[in-house]
């Protein structure tokens, strides 16, 4: 798989920096887009987080929204909603307005986490029994809010989701652990692994997708990607500094102490126990981070295992600057066409 064939995206939670106010992280997002757009990034998906002062990123729907209307070429989506906070029918007016916004450019991506902990999960949807089944049959009503129809002898043949707009959003499942690439390959969905999150057993996850997929009215064929931290330099001690960074952010998500907005200063003297180092040679995995030659190599290695030809990129940094940097030294590594 030669590196012209590789399309790049963009995953962006909104991540307030230290000393930088959740407000200017949105406005980053804002300024993001605009600059992946015109680079020739091929979709710009926004998270779903809540509960945590370090990722503004709570309401995809509505930043979407707004987002769409700033950009030209551009996918805009959501990666994603957490469908156990929202019922279907709401999900399903959202992006039909979205779509009634920006026909034929909005991704629904979607995710069975909540996106938070449990108890700020109660808080957004008190009915949530977190149950398996209860995502299976979101995604059912969904499909069918979306095409106008209903299971017979439902609720659903009752009630219809406004606008009733002619197009409906590509629809996504996301997944850390495999399990979602099975729903997404019987509903013949794209499917999205989060190599982020874990970084194993994700190739072999959209190798049973892909065998699994059934085609649906929507989907004909198989469509995968997946995501990973990325950060590109040609500055050898910013990539350094960012690895450290990285990796005592991930030490300290570990322990349950969150995830709190740092700059080097405050991780440059950090030790570290032999168990942590362990778990920081395994979190590596979720990032690659180094100068163009070396990201090109790792990232097109790493698509060519997982037999897919789209690659997220997650990048947060201490400087924006560096951040939107990093999008330009991939954008030309990768050859990415101008729109």
């Amino acid at each position: 798989m030669g590196t012209k064939n590789i399309r790049l995206s963009v995953l962006d939670q909104s991540p307030v920096r230290k000393g930088v106010t959740a407000e200017q992280a949105v406005q980053e997002t804002i300024a993001l887009a605009k600059h992946t757009d015109a680079l020739g990034f091929t979709r710009y998906w926004v998270a779903e987080h809540h509960n945590t002062g370090s990722l503004a990123g709570s309401t995809p729907e509505v930043l979407i929204a707004y987002l769409a209307s700033q950009t030209k070429h551009i996918r805009i989506g959501s990666g994603g909603v957490m469908m156990p906070n929202h019922s279907a029918l709401k999900v399903a007016e959202n992006f039909r307005m979205l779509e009634a916004l920006a026909p034929g450019r909005i991704d629904l991506g979607m995710g069975r986490a909540p996106g938070t902990d449990r108890i700020t999960a109660a808080m957004l949807n008190p009915s949530n029994q977190f149950r398996e089944q209860d995502f299976i049959e979101q995604l059912a009503d969904l499909v069918n809010y979306f095409h106008d129809r209903a299971d017979p002898g439902t609720i659903q043949q009752k009630i219809r989701a406004i606008p009733q707009v002619k197009t409906i959003p590509a629809l996504w499942l996301l997944s850390s652990s495999g399990q979602s690439g099975l729903f997404a390959a019987h509903f013949g969905m794209g499917f999205s692994f989060a190599h982020f999150i874990n970084p194993v057993g994700g190739a072999q996850a959209v190798k049973v997708y892909k065998e699994r997929f059934q085609p649906s009215e929507d989907l004909k064929q198989p469509e995968t990607n997946m995501a990973i931290f990325v950060f590109c330099s040609e500055d050898e001690e910013k990539i350094a500094q960012h690895k450290a960074i990285m990796d005592y952010r991930f030490i300290q998500f570990e322990k349950g102490q969150g995830i709190q907005p740092l700059g080097y200063a405050d991780v440059k003297d950090a030790e570290y126990t032999l168990a942590e180092q362990d778990r920081i040679r395994y979190n590596r995995q979720r990032v690659v981070a180094g100068t163009p030659a070396m990201v090109k190599e790792r990232l097109t290695n790493l698509a060519e295992s997982y037999g897919i030809d789209e690659i997220i990129a997650v990048t947060i940094t201490e400087d924006f600057n560096d951040r939107l940097r990093s999008y330009e030294l991939l954008a030309k590594l990768f050859d990415l066409p101008k729109p």
